[in-house]
């Protein structure tokens, strides 16, 4: 079977989304072209998004290969699956032009995950896959459907959900292998502020999942149970990079936890790499070796700085404010840019804040203004107000965040509009 895997030209006017909006390797169409191949297929990414194509080129290159089966994803990187483009605006057109090149259409990514049967109906595609969809993919591929775990599709006139949403086992996933044009095309270094990029990027994971149920984070229905990749692989996949050119990788690991084998095989590489990660689980000798493995960027989750926001946000942290600075400190020392993430919650003094906010970047560890949460479809924090999502789920969840707030985040230039008047002209 050919498949065309596609990564939509992305837009983001009028969206509320976090996540940052440059291209970045597709990892999830990656792992997912992988497992095709070994199967026997011929797989194609098209990622339109990291090339600049417009619709037009888009199904003009699509057409081009005539496959039997198109895959698009609905966020615009597995990066960021856990805080993706509310609307589904951008996927739609791009369901629209390619809906009649194949005779399968599927939708991959975290709104079907979460909302199959709306993703379903907004996107007019044959078939939605829920959860990690790598696996899912080959069973489609190779004419599987009923009985399949994690789909979502149209049956009879109505639309069956079969099971619940996947996890692929991840942990025997071979180097991935990117096209030299995908490399040379990628020159945005993700959360690297200590110098201009003067070579290409890259990202690699490392890891799935996280062993902590955070409120906020809406990860349950994918990339939730934690797996890490050997050692081994992960490195021959940093070295293919290095050989194309890369000179930074982030890594997009829900969680980088202290991993000594990694850590010491990245030493002495000149690579430079970025990682996600929570201060309190780092002790200053794990933070000193990241540092010397080639980590100039850490974004560290602390999230609130009283212990009851901490435990309102279920974060099950064991230091304290004033510990949790320390570790920032000592990280600072090893690593040129540490960011502590902050999030607004009721429980947190904003002029305590605000002193510790300053207190920390005169010592060099920069710390945001605290964001205000969006309820993610998914996350314990939606289901704590509204209960299990339904078909309604994210209009729900946008509509009580534009009520709520007045500022929303720093990239964005105009005040995000409603997810109807998003989607109404997809």
């Amino acid at each position: 079977m050919r498949v065309a895997l596609v990564n939509p030209p992305w837009r983001y006017d009028g969206s509320i989304y976090f996540g940052c909006r440059a291209p970045h390797l597709p990892i999830e169409l990656g792992c997912a072209a992988q497992l095709l191949d070994a199967a026997g297929h011929e797989t194609t990414i098209v990622d339109a998004h990291l090339f600049g194509l417009s619709l037009s080129e888009l199904s003009d290159r699509v057409r081009a290969m005539a496959p039997d089966m198109i895959v698009i994803t609905t966020a615009p990187t597995y990066l960021f699956w856990r805080c993706a483009p509310p609307e589904l605006r951008v996927p739609q057109e791009t369901a629209r032009v390619l809906r009649d090149l194949a005779p399968l259409l599927v939708a991959i990514g975290p709104h079907g995950s979460t909302t199959p049967r709306a993703a379903l109906a907004k996107l007019a595609v044959d078939v939605v896959v829920m959860g990690e969809a790598e696996e899912t993919l080959v069973r489609l591929a190779a004419g599987e459907r009923d009985g399949v775990p994690g789909l979502c599709y149209h049956e009879d006139g109505a639309i069956r959900v079969q099971g619940g949403p996947q996890a692929a086992r991840f942990v025997d996933m071979a180097p991935l292998a990117w096209p030299d044009a995908f490399i040379a095309r990628h020159r945005h270094h993700h959360h690297r502020f200590d110098t201009e990029p003067s070579g290409p990027g890259a990202e690699v994971e490392a890891s799935r999942g996280c062993p902590y149920n955070c409120t906020f984070c809406a990860k349950e229905n994918f990339r939730n149970g934690y797996r890490r990749r050997p050692a081994a692989p992960v490195l021959e996949e940093v070295s293919r990079l290095q050989r194309q050119g890369v000179e930074y990788i982030y890594f997009i690991d829900e969680i980088f936890l202290p991993n000594p084998e990694l850590l010491e095989g990245l030493v002495g590489r000149g690579l430079t790499f970025g990682v996600q990660t929570r201060i309190d689980l780092w002790k200053p000798d794990q933070l000193a070796l990241l540092g010397r493995a080639g980590c100039v960027s850490v974004e560290a989750g602390v999230e609130s700085l009283s212990p009851e926001g901490r435990d309102a946000l279920a974060k099950k942290c064991r230091l304290t404010t004033d510990e949790l600075a320390e570790r920032l400190l000592a990280a600072k020392r090893h690593i040129p840019f540490v960011q502590a993430n902050l999030i607004e919650v009721p429980q947190d003094d904003d002029e305590t804040v605000q002193r510790w906010r300053d207190t920390m970047r005169a010592a060099g560890v920069w710390a945001n203004d605290p964001v205000p949460l969006f309820p993610y479809p998914g996350a314990p924090d939606y289901r704590k107000m509204w209960g299990e999502p339904d078909d309604d789920a994210w209009e729900r969840a946008h509509a009580w965040y534009l009520a709520q707030f007045a500022g929303f985040s720093d990239i964005q230039e105009e005040r995000p509009k409603p997810l109807h008047e998003l989607e109404c002209c997809a």
